[in-house]
């Protein structure tokens, strides 16, 4: 039997989303929040963690996957688990510290002790339980669907419906260039974490090509008076115009992203002059070619790491951080920004991978907080229903299929917007 049952609800999800446009409830109702919760949240495949956050044996990180918390910790046989965080004693969270090192979880109210690898290892009194009682059917339960991508690991919490790999389709060759920006073709999640909270609905943390020209203007602004040599920019010109070149894709099951390849390989001499001018990029750059090969190092360097790719519904990844979307009612979502590292590659690369992430997302970055605030007055607004719909059909008529399979548009279209809200009507769908 599934864990969760999902619930017959009296509206149709269909009926709030057509090609253009979107009911505004989809965004303020707390009866339609609490469905997102049951059927997206808790029955489909959500990211967890980076098995970089968990190097050693014992190390574990718990996150809150819906309304639910779940431990992802190393045991000592090397393999990174994902584990509910409730004791099969009486159901209290044996792991109050978000993250840490522990060869056992100690359940604080009876004192049931769990290892690592959430086997029971000892009950107190256990004289007290009948003959037929055995530690072996009382370990901390195992996430339902559990698995993995190049250490991503993604849980699901009831019948995903759809197999791992099918799930993330065409998403996985814009993963890649995420880690492949390391010679080693690693990165690691140890640098800590930023978060935002907002009062405003989770969806509207997707990838939006429209808005930096307006609500990012000072930033670009000041951006543009600098002469762009430092390694950490990734862009040159403008990334956002529609003559850029840049497109938004959506690769199907609410995957979608911001595709800044073609910018920036038309910029990538003025890139690759800039980078190696910077301490450690001579370095890098040797390093990437003895890896990959002059093409293919090449190619990496222009996609800097950074496929700007939201793997739905709660991951995305975003110049050099992982990011998390929580959300916690139909008004208020927290964002969880994990900047990462390269492996393999010359300290000074990485300090500046820091300094840049700092600059836009930290903080006293310069652009976090202005999304912030306009998703916290979008919130506003959409409590208006006089007219409750939303229009989300710039570039309709000039999107295609490209050869993979991809429907494309222009940088500052909507197709990334269409292609989660069609996830989301098929999500929310089931029964």
């Amino acid at each position: 039997m599934d864990p969760i049952t999902p619930q017959p609800t009296l509206f149709n999800p269909a009926e709030l989303v057509t090609e253009d446009r979107a009911h505004s409830a989809i965004y303020t109702s707390d009866e339609i929040f609490e469905l997102e919760m049951e059927r997206i949240f808790h029955g489909s495949w959500m990211y967890l963690g980076h098995h970089s956050e968990v190097p050693n044996a014992g190390d574990y990180q718990v996150r809150q996957i819906g309304r639910q918390s779940v431990i992802m910790t190393r045991g000592e046989d090397g393999q990174v688990r994902a584990l509910m965080n409730r004791c099969s004693h009486r159901g209290m969270a044996v792991c109050e510290a978000e993250e840490g090192n522990s060869k056992f979880f100690r359940c604080w109210y009876h004192g049931w002790v769990f290892g690592s690898d959430g086997n029971l290892l000892d009950v107190p009194k256990e004289n007290g339980y009948a003959d037929s009682f055995d530690k072996a059917d009382f370990g901390l339960t195992p996430a339902p669907w559990s698995a993995d991508y190049r250490g991503f690991h993604f849980v699901s919490l009831a019948d995903p419906g759809i197999d791992f790999d099918d799930f993330l389709g065409s998403a996985k060759q814009y993963i890649d260039p995420f880690l492949d920006a390391s010679p080693l073709g690693e990165i690691e999640v140890l640098a800590g974490v930023h978060r935002t909270k907002y009062y405003g609905n989770w969806k509207f943390v997707g990838m939006d090509g429209y808005h930096p020209h307006f609500t990012h203007k000072s930033v670009l602004d000041m951006w543009a008076k600098k002469d762009g040599t430092n390694l950490g920019s990734t862009h040159r010109g403008d990334p956002f115009a529609d003559d850029s070149g840049n497109l938004t894709r959506d690769m199907g099951n609410g995957h979608v992203m911001l595709d800044f390849f073609p910018g920036r390989e038309e910029h990538y001499d003025a890139y690759l002059e800039g980078m190696l001018s910077n301490p450690g990029g001579t370095e890098y750059l040797q390093a990437m070619e003895e890896a990959h090969g002059k093409d293919e190092a090449r190619r990496q360097l222009i996609w800097a790491g950074d496929p700007h790719a939201g793997v739905y519904p709660n991951m995305q990844l975003i110049n050099i951080q992982i990011r998390i979307i929580r959300p916690i009612s139909a008004n208020e979502t927290e964002v969880l920004m994990f900047p990462t590292l390269l492996k393999g590659v010359p300290d000074e690369i990485n300090a500046n991978r820091l300094r840049h992430h700092e600059s836009f997302y930290g903080p006293a970055g310069s652009g976090a907080p202005d999304d912030a605030e306009l998703f916290e007055r979008n919130q506003v607004g959409l409590q208006n229903n006089v007219n409750p719909w939303i229009f989300l059909g710039r570039g309709l008529d000039r999107q295609y299929r490209d050869d993979n399979g991809d429907l494309v548009g222009l940088v500052s279209d909507e197709v990334t917007q269409r292609g989660q809200l069609k996830a989301w009507v098929k999500l929310m769908g089931k029964s």
